[in-house]
């Protein structure tokens, strides 16, 4: 039933803010981008970030909360200092999951819950796909 993963969306009350800071983090403009909207490609298989104006935000307990997406990153230290530098706040610590999975969690400058992981499956799928 499920195919993999399509777009994350999260919500920004302040979406140029939010759109500049993306743009920073991930070292792209967004591809797609209406009122109220703005989308990236992300990643080796262009999966979609979308981040919507925190006027349509379902209502929702304070502070973060809701599921978290885990982004592969080839250094989840290198990756969660460099997040911190650019304003996120720690969430989670480096945590090892075991077997060459480690994780880590911060809350962006909007509120919204942002993983990044060291993924060893991630690797050998993009091998695969490669044709490594």
């Amino acid at each position: 039933m499920l195919r993999g993963f399509a777009t994350i969306s999260y919500y920004a009350d302040d979406l140029e803010a939010a759109r500049a800071w993306y743009a920073n983090v991930l070292g792209i403009e967004p591809y797609y981008t209406v009122p109220g909207y703005v989308e990236f490609r992300v990643g080796d298989y262009e999966h979609e970030l979308g981040i919507i104006d925190g006027q349509y935000r379902p209502p929702m307990p304070e502070g973060p909360a809701g599921a978290v997406m885990q982004w592969a990153v080839d250094d989840v230290d290198t990756s969660l200092a460099s997040l911190l530098g650019l304003g996120a706040q720690p969430y989670q610590p480096v945590m090892d999951r075991g077997e060459g999975f480690r994780t880590a969690v911060v809350v962006d400058p909007f509120g919204n819950l942002l993983g990044i992981m060291e993924n060893p499956h991630y690797l050998q799928i993009l091998a695969r796909d490669r044709g490594e």
